[in-house]
């Protein structure tokens, strides 16, 4: 099998700038000739681990209590993602996102990732919180939205504490490497980008770590 050059980008699934970094990473890379050669995997992260899935709580109510701004203001900061995420295409509707822990849903992408199917369960579970506002830490939404995407042996993160240690090991690896913040992109774990960057941003780092993958590559084969 052919190697090719790795993106990781460290993310959760209730990340709003996740999202719409995603779509313009997504765009970059897209136009990219030689994007057949790069392997795209989602590395887990939570923005707060520690939060409790309350369906009775709107987003606005928890951003309000856990950055002790007033309703208003975490109204105007919803919107603000909203007007942004439109301008990629997404369909946000905050006014239904459920206030939900993403552990869950990490194992859900790490079981993914062995499978194959990391891309598509990704972007479900983006779709099933932003526009849908599916509890996404409830594990029969999460068997009926890995179903969609084809996973097998969902089963496993129900009854055991299967991919529990994939997911702390991402998240440990972000804190060595200085992570405070996502989505984060890293090139072949040798360039980082933070933040849902333009879509130029992204296609210049992906040329340039790629060209350098590349030499990198060639060098090893000639046993330079």
């Amino acid at each position: 099998m052919q190697k090719k050059m790795k993106v990781e980008i460290w993310s959760d699934v209730v990340c709003p700038f996740c999202y719409i970094g995603k779509r313009r990473f997504e765009k970059a890379l897209a136009n990219f000739s030689q994007k057949n050669q790069i392997e795209v995997i989602y590395r887990s992260f939570q923005l707060n681990p520690d939060i409790q899935t309350d369906t009775n709580k709107s987003v606005e109510q928890y951003l309000a209590e856990s950055k002790g701004v007033t309703l208003s203001k975490a109204t105007e900061m919803t919107q603000y993602v909203t007007d942004q995420a439109a301008l990629e295409g997404l369909d946000f509707q905050m006014q239904n996102a459920v206030v939900a822990n993403t552990f869950r849903s990490h194992r859900i992408l790490q079981l993914a990732l062995t499978q194959g199917k990391q891309q598509a369960m990704k972007e479900r579970l983006l779709e099933a919180y932003f526009i849908e506002g599916k509890n996404i830490d409830d594990m029969g939404i999460l068997s009926n939205l890995s179903s969609e995407v084809g996973l097998t042996n969902v089963e496993e993160i129900t009854k055991t504490d299967t991919f529990s240690d994939e997911v702390k090991r991402d998240i440990l690896a972000s804190k060595q490497m200085g992570i405070q913040g996502v989505p984060f992109f890293v090139f072949n774990r040798k360039y980082g980008i933070s933040g849902a960057q333009e879509t130029k941003v992204f296609a210049e780092a992906i040329n340039q770590s790629f060209l350098e993958w590349k030499e990198e590559s060639l060098q090893s084969q000639e046993g330079i």
